[in-house]
């Protein structure tokens, strides 16, 4: 899996290894194992270990470690456990300013130039989680350039706001429209949507996901394995809308040929911004693998 084509991100706490055992063969694009809100303070530093012994096993998805906020006493000491070439990503908690990331890359450079590590082939993706962090995302997408993506998460910023997190989620439309704006303007990929509490829920999960997707989200946190075969369907292309956007670039290119860059499909109005839209469906599901006809 290419960390370009990420849509489930599933956690896992880094001091459970029988969930560790399990949790690389869900299915999940990529496993998160935390060192953070899952693992309590007396546990943290034997953490470490676990975790990194896990990452250094034999797995399919991509492995990532979630380290405590860069403000922590634990910060530090999680980067120089965790980096090494066993690793595909970090996500750094809590990131409200282009300082705070621009601090946590400057760690991780350090620590891959003394480990001999490649510069830059550690991921390293900031969760926006606070009111201070959304108003700053901009700030924050354009911090550095080795910033693939952001993600958001939604129960520590319903907290610092006293939002009441409901399950139609309209306190969270204004926080994922400031992120797919500033992801958008630092020419990231797209955000990650946040979790969804209700574990057994699906229809609530799936209805989440749709929200984020709508706003222009890329992929979902996720907290159980159940969630996972969700997520991966609902931000992968189905088949109705890769021949629907097939059938736009067919009967657009056909038309465009003759001369008219402009045209009726099925009593749809279709130009060059629709056009451009489908052939982006197209390369979202080549990249998945579902058949789409426009190379990545």
């Amino acid at each position: 899996m290419s960390q370009g084509a990420i849509r489930s991100y599933l956690f896992a706490p880094g001091n459970h290894p029988k969930k560790i055992a399990k949790v690389f063969g869900v299915g999940a694009d990529a496993v998160i194992l935390d060192l953070e809100d899952a693992v309590a303070v007396d546990e943290k530093e034997a953490t470490r270990a676990l975790v990194v012994a896990a990452m250094q096993s034999e797995r399919a998805p991509l492995g990532y470690v979630r380290v405590n906020p860069v403000d922590s006493i634990y910060f530090e000491a999680d980067m120089e456990a965790v980096t090494g070439a066993w690793l595909d990503g970090i996500v750094v908690p809590k990131i409200e300013s282009a300082d705070q990331l621009q601090s946590a890359v400057a760690l991780l450079q350090r620590i891959e130039e003394r480990r001999e590590l490649e510069p830059g082939s550690i991921d390293l993706m900031p969760i926006i989680e606070t009111a201070r962090g959304i108003e700053n995302a901009n700030e924050v997408a354009a911090a550095h350039s080795r910033v693939r993506r952001v993600a958001f998460g939604a129960g520590d910023y319903t907290l610092d706001l006293g939002y009441q997190w409901d399950p139609e989620e309209e306190v969270l439309s204004y926080a994922r429209s400031r992120l797919s704006h500033a992801t958008r303007l630092a020419g990231l990929e797209p955000p990650v949507d946040t979790v969804v509490l209700q574990i057994y829920d699906d229809q609530q999960f799936l209805a989440s996901a749709g929200r984020g997707r709508m706003f222009g989200f890329g992929g979902k946190l996720c907290i159980h394995p159940r969630q996972v075969p969700l997520c991966n369907e609902l931000f992968t292309p189905s088949a109705k809308e890769i021949e629907e956007a097939s059938a736009v670039v067919r009967a657009f290119e056909a038309a465009e040929a003759s001369g008219s860059a402009s045209i009726q499909l099925d009593g749809y109005f279709i130009d060059y911004p629709i056009v451009d839209k489908a052939r982006r469906v197209l390369q979202l599901a080549a990249r998945y693998g579902q058949g789409g006809t426009v190379a990545d």
